[in-house]
């Protein structure tokens, strides 16, 4: 397996930063054009794009057929990042100023809204290529995915001023906000290789559990990962109020003085060190960080199972190793 993720670093990941840096982004004005390149150049794992060109694979497609889908993905997925940051107030992203913070707020809404319709300019150079029925389809897919990001981001500003949200109503929550560009990525890429309706809801089940997967690992990692790989204060979802998949699990166990400080921790006050440094030893003794733990282990376990009924190919065995990379990180 350590050759399959040696092959995806050293020729499917290059492939898509060569593809991105490539792309005719204008200079004038600098104002819009200059952060949406600082964006695009502030590196990222590449999952999604490459799980496109992956999906493509599966189905008999090379990666220059797949990679229009594969960019019109990874620019849409930058754009929500980019007005995410915006309506979390984030200082940071991936180690670097968020755009918002290195310029101004009308510049990165600019920069979101220039990345969104750059992702549809590049989808539609499939229009000579594919048939109306197919076109419409990846053309849905991709739309349909983003419309369900910003409903379930609609869902997270909502959950900031409920007193009460339930953990089983955050994971339907993330499967909207996390998981549907992930299975969009996915479904994208065999539609573009052809794949039957039977084999693309196979592929959406199997990126819906890889995006609930990777959000409660999110979730865990800011709390247990190293700052500095990270690139995130640690914490930081318990400093700005977030309700987490840990934090409302937490919620829900929890009575007393704990749930009193819990509850503080969500109201909207101010959020001291020693209040985060609490609510993580909460997390701790209640359990909470083993259970999220478990939770996200069987979302990868159930995305393996999927994948194993596949058949053997090389791209199969370059998902199941972006499953296990997944599973693995600590960032």
């Amino acid at each position: 397996m350590e050759k399959v993720l040696e092959r995806l670093r050293t020729h499917t990941i290059p492939y898509i930063e060569k593809a991105l840096r490539e792309l005719p982004i204008k200079e004038k004005p600098a104002t819009l054009y200059d952060p949406c390149r600082y964006v695009l150049g502030n590196g990222g794992k590449r999952i999604r794009p490459a799980l496109v060109l992956i999906a493509a694979r599966l189905y008999g497609a090379s990666h220059d057929r797949a990679l229009p889908a594969a960019l019109s993905i990874e620019l849409i997925h930058n754009f929500t990042l980019v007005h995410d940051d915006i309506m979390d107030q984030a200082e940071t992203r991936r180690g670097r100023k968020t755009v918002h913070k290195k310029w101004t707020m009308p510049v990165a809404i600019l920069a979101g809204d220039e990345l969104m319709v750059e992702a549809l300019r590049i989808l539609s150079g499939y229009l000579d290529s594919m048939s109306t029925k197919q076109f419409q389809l990846l053309y849905n897919t991709i739309l349909d995915s983003t419309r369900t990001v910003c409903e379930g981001q609609a869902l997270d500003l909502e959950f900031e001023h409920r007193f009460t949200v339930s953990s089983s109503e955050y994971l339907e929550m993330i499967e909207g906000k996390t998981a549907a560009l992930i299975s969009a990525s996915l479904v994208s890429g065999a539609i573009v290789a052809g794949a039957s309706d039977q084999e693309l809801k196979a592929l959406d089940r199997l990126g819906k559990d890889l995006g609930l997967a990777f959000q409660i690992q999110d979730d865990l990692l800011d709390v247990i990962a190293d700052e500095a790989k990270f690139g995130k204060v640690s914490g930081g979802d318990i400093r700005e109020g977030k309700k987490t998949y840990l934090m409302l699990l937490a919620l829900e166990r929890c009575s007393g003085s704990e749930l009193v400080l819990l509850q503080n921790c969500t109201s909207g006050k101010e959020v001291t060190d020693r209040m985060v440094d609490d609510a993580v030893q909460i997390f701790r003794d209640s359990g909470v960080i083993d259970d999220a733990k478990l939770r996200m282990t069987e979302y990868y376990r159930s995305a393996l199972a999927t994948v194993n009924r596949f058949e053997d190919s090389p791209a199969k065995e370059d998902l199941m190793e972006i499953i296990n990379f997944l599973n693995r990180r600590d960032h």
